[in-house]
């Protein structure tokens, strides 16, 4: 809540004037003038400048108004026997034997007459009651009764009732409080006293000077107020013990231990643009001497214009609120800064009892000789709450005024001073706040009455004083967290694992003996700064690329259940640049790992594009892309279907296809006997090198299992727990690691763990300053997991696969690419369509799926099958082409034929008979595409006609039988993210 008016506590709605009959000192949130003419609310009391307690009311005959203002404690009628300065009357009781209880009072019996108070209940104010008929001022009533009824601070009316008479009317600050008719002798009859005819009574200033004893009876009455409001203040200040003793017996925890919450910040690798802010309290720390002088007056003038002469408690307005309180008043705080900053900067101080006000005022006293006053002002406006989410000044002046604190104008620090008080509207009363937008004649009251402080205290000139009422930024939330909920919110997730490993928290329950904190709870409250990798041109192209709600994304028009996800990485580092796993950090990560019900999941099957790795795997094994294998579809060992090409039944190359032909036309059979011959442990290691951290199983019956590839030992030649469907990519992984992969590959076979952080910085929650954290700085440690030979000799073939699915950077910028798509069961259908590659300098993976489980099938617009050159296709080209636009264009490696040429089951086809009729000797060329040793394959297109069979570079494939122990359980690695499939190949 605000810094000590909260809105809810009755003492946030009582008024007690100024020296000037102004706004008084901060216990009343609305700080509003008298309900007198303007004139009478900033005309300067005479007595009130001696400390009395006058009434600047008027008396009009039947009706009386007094309003109570002077620097003395004030804010009720004139008490018994004191005149008010305009002549009203605020008639006393006579003394009388009896007995009287607070809150509802009776004077018992003096004689025939009788009087009696009506009830005062707390947060009513009781205004003694005028005499019977005929009875002497001081003396009880011979006749008639006289009864007093209910009064309220805030809107009271309390009543004095005689036999006859008129009618007055008392305010009280904005309290207003009528007087009921008066009868004979009453103050305002002829008979009465000051009347014409009164005896033994005191006139008004209207009605001539009071006699002496009258004079002499006030002044005992003011005495006895003064022990009164004395004994109150000794109840209020002792908690059940002597307040010195305890003043030196707490051991007050100063300023710089108090754990102030400090969020975090998120940002890009710019250290400018905000990603996320996370945080229970929006605050920025800043120093004093960042914040001017006259931002320091202008919250004094609104809140403590005594705070640089005080010792940290305003004794004067304690007593005040004191005896407000003991006589049944309105319950008030009479807080100054310095309590105020107590109250919010220690947890145990938030309830309103007396034994708060003694440990406040304690602490107060303490705080006031630990620190100087400049010392303490800057830890009040760090601390206090400006409302629309902001906490302290800064953050405060960045979400009225658009700018920072040391930027703010005399009239702008007027405004937010002014909001202190009460920042938000009451939502049990219905009372507003002085947030601008929510009451603007109030707020611009409140902002007056602040340069009007400055003003008498002298600290600023005339010259200096505003004459216009600063412009106010339209209301935005600066509440802690933002950002969370858009597409770069994801990337909070991996700088709070990141700060787990580097050991600077725990990411998850709290090891016992352990004094770290959680990460979520450290980011929310420890005030860190965070830079992170992400590149904000980069990641803007992503987004723009794969958000479909984007104009520009080739998903805008299509079908709504269409998701894609995008990572993109720097080779040489690792760094994350752009990060694209959905619209909601808080929701599914489609790009990474998620944990639902207690699972892992998140990964996708990764269809050919896996093939990757397989070709990796197999040159690494002494494979030549010269080598030869058969791509006729067959019948294989525990496989109930047969093994085919994706819809190519018939290839080009038949039983004699080139490894390198049979990647870029992305045949199938070959990939598996490549398995065969050197292992699925083999190729998974491989992925395991590039760097594919987890692998998901796709069993026959149940939901798929997440495999550490780091923690779990795999042998070459091992069929489980991935068989040879793994080499053309049936079992699913993240974009984020099949991006590594890529980069891996583009770094020539070097490995850099991807990560976000770059630095860490924490705030000194006392100065502002920032200091960075050693164990928060970027550790690059690239490993040699690839050969370089075996890394460029993949890139050789992958950079031609491109230019042939019409996925050709600008520029003419070399770049190595793969497609992959994975059906949805035995239909013609997918589900799951990949497009990954890169260049020297980026390596990027997109997926496209559903993220409707109803509805698993991923089509066009046109209704045909969404595959991986086509809409993923069009993504990475158009985010490839964005983000590398004006960095210069490298080269990629070729081929050095390294390997074995005659491995492999290709069977070589009988040489052509010699041709009957030679042209000059020479036989023509016959089929070229029947040419074993063609290595350099035709052009042909990747999206083929609708309706017509598509083409070798992007096949509809035969899905595996989900009953034949090998196939089956695929759908993005558990059916909380998609749906269980059969799975199968397109590709």
């Amino acid at each position: 809540m605000n810094s000590y008016g909260d809105p809810s506590s009755a003492r946030g709605r009582a008024q007690f004037p100024g020296a000037n009959g102004d706004h008084g000192p901060a216990d009343d949130p609305y700080r509003r003038t008298s309900r007198d003419d303007q004139a009478d609310a900033d005309r300067r009391s005479a007595e009130g400048d001696r400390g009395g307690w006058p009434a600047n009311g008027r008396a009009d005959g039947a009706s009386a108004r007094a309003s109570v203002s002077g620097r003395a404690p004030s804010g009720r009628a004139a008490p018994p026997g004191r005149p008010p300065a305009g002549g009203g009357w605020a008639a006393p009781v006579s003394p009388a034997s009896g007995s009287a209880s607070v809150g509802s009072a009776s004077v018992g019996s003096a004689s025939p007459g009788r009087a009696r108070v009506g009830r005062a209940g707390v947060g009513s104010a009781a205004v003694p009651g005028a005499p019977g008929s005929g009875g002497g001022y001081g003396d009880a009533p011979a006749a008639g009764r006289a009864s007093a009824g209910r009064a309220s601070v805030g809107a009271a009316s309390v009543s004095g009732a005689g036999a006859n008479g008129t009618a007055g009317r008392a305010r009280v600050g904005r309290a207003v409080v009528p007087v009921s008719p008066a009868g004979p002798g009453g103050p305002d009859d002829p008979d009465g006293p000051g009347g014409a005819g009164g005896s033994g009574g005191r006139r008004g200033r209207r009605g001539g000077e009071p006699d002496a004893a009258a004079l002499k009876r006030a002044k005992k009455r003011k005495r006895m107020n003064l022990v009164i409001a004395a004994f109150a203040v000794l109840i209020m200040l002792t908690g059940g013990g002597v307040v010195g003793v305890t003043y030196y017996s707490t051991n007050v925890v100063l300023p710089d231990e108090i754990p102030l919450p400090v969020g975090t910040t998120i940002f890009a690798d710019d250290n400018r643009s905000q990603i996320v802010k996370l945080g229970e309290e929006a605050r920025v720390i800043v120093s004093l001497d960042k914040i001017p002088d006259y931002v320091q007056k202008a919250v004094a003038a609104a809140e403590d214009r005594k705070f640089y002469k005080h010792k940290g408690v305003d004794y004067l307005g304690i007593a005040r609120a004191a005896w407000n309180n003991f006589t049944g008043g309105t319950k008030q705080g009479a807080s100054t800064i310095t309590q105020q900053y107590a109250r919010n900067a220690y947890e145990n101080l938030n309830d309103d009892s007396y034994q708060r006000k003694v440990k406040e005022a304690i602490l107060a006293s303490k705080l006031n000789d630990e620190f100087t006053k400049a010392e303490i002002m800057q830890h009040y406006l760090n601390t206090i709450y400006f409302g629309r989410g902001a906490y302290g000044i800064e953050m405060a002046a960045r979400t009225y005024f658009g700018k920072g604190a040391d930027k703010l104008t005399v009239a702008e620090s007027a405004v937010l001073a002014g909001v202190i008080k009460q920042p938000v509207n009451d939502p049990q009363t219905g009372v507003k706040g002085f947030d601008p937008e929510d009451n603007p004649e109030l707020a611009k009251d409140r902002w007056t009455y602040v340069i009007n402080g400055m003003l008498e205290e002298k600290w600023i000139t005339e010259a200096e004083r505003p004459t216009e009422y600063p412009a106010v930024k339209d209301r935005t939330d600066a509440s802690a967290s933002s950002g969370v909920k858009t597409p770069k919110g994801n990337v909070v997730n991996y700088v709070r694992a990141e700060m787990a490993e580097k050991g600077i928290c725990h990411d998850g329950p709290v090891p016992a003996g352990s004094t770290k904190p959680t990460c979520q709870a450290t980011l929310a409250m420890d005030g860190y700064k965070i830079k992170t990798s992400i590149n904000m041109k980069m990641q803007n192209a992503a987004e723009l690329a794969a958000q479909q709600e984007k104009k520009e994304s080739p998903l805008n028009d299509q079908p709504k259940n269409l998701q894609a996800a995008l990572v993109s990485i720097e080779p040489a580092t690792g760094r994350v640049l752009a990060y694209y796993g959905g619209n909601d950090g808080t929701g599914i990560d489609y790009a990474g790992k998620n944990t639902l019900g207690g699972e892992l999941v998140g990964g996708h099957p990764p269809g050919s594009s896996f093939k990757v790795y397989t070709l990796a795997a197999a040159i690494d094994a002494g494979i030549s892309l010269e080598s030869h294998w058969n791509s006729e579809p067959f019948k294989a060992e525990g496989i109930k279907d047969e093994i085919g090409n994706a819809g190519a039944e018939k290839t080009t190359c038949h039983k004699y296809c080139t490894l390198e032909q049979s990647t870029v036309r992305s045949y199938n059979v070959p990939f598996y006997h490549i398995s065969e011959e050197i292992g699925p442990g083999k190729i998974v290691n491989m992925a395991k090198q590039a760097g594919i951290t987890t692998m998901w199983t796709t069993p026959p019956k149940g939901a798929s299992k997440p495999i550490n590839l780091a923690k779990t030992q795999i042998d070459d030649k091992d069929t489980e727990p991935f068989f040879h469907v793994a080499a053309y990519g049936q079992y699913p992984i993240t974009v984020l690691d099949h991006a590594t992969g890529l980069a891996t590959l583009a770094n020539r076979g070097k490995y850099n763990k991807p990560h976000f952080i770059l630095t860490i910085e924490q705030q000194d929650k006392q100065t502002g300053a920032w200091k960075k954290i050693s164990a928060g700085s970027e550790q690059l440690k690239s490993s040699q997991r690839i050969k370089p030979e075996v890394a460029d000799e993949v890139t050789s073939v992958l950079k031609k696969i491109p230019g042939a699915n019409s996925r050709s950077l600008e520029g003419g910028r070399a770049a190595a690419g793969k497609t992959g798509t994975w059906q949805y069961g035995n239909t013609k259908d997918n589900a799951h369509a990949w497009m990954v590659g890169y260049t020297p300098q980026l390596a990027t993976a997109v997926w496209v799926g559903s993220d409707n489980p109803r509805k698993p099938q991923i089509r066009k617009s046109d209704n045909n099958p969404v595959s991986g050159a086509s809409l993923p296709g069009e993504i990475w080209q158009q985010y490839m082409s964005d983000a590398l636009k004006g960095d210069p264009k490298k080269p990629l490696p070729d081929s050095k034929g390294i390997g074995d040429p005659d491995r492999g089951n290709g069977v070589k086809p009988p040489p052509p008979p010699p041709c009957s009729n030679p042209v000059n000797g020479v036989c023509p060329p016959q089929n070229q595409n029947q040419n074993p040793d063609n290595t350099n394959p035709p052009f042909f297109p990747t999206n083929p006609n609708p309706g017509n069979p598509p083409g070798p570079g992007d096949d509809p494939g035969d899905g595996d039988d989900p009953d034949d122990g090998r196939g089956g359980g695929g759908g993005g690695g558990g059916v909380a993210v998609l749906p269980n499939t059969t799975t199968g190949l397109r590709d």
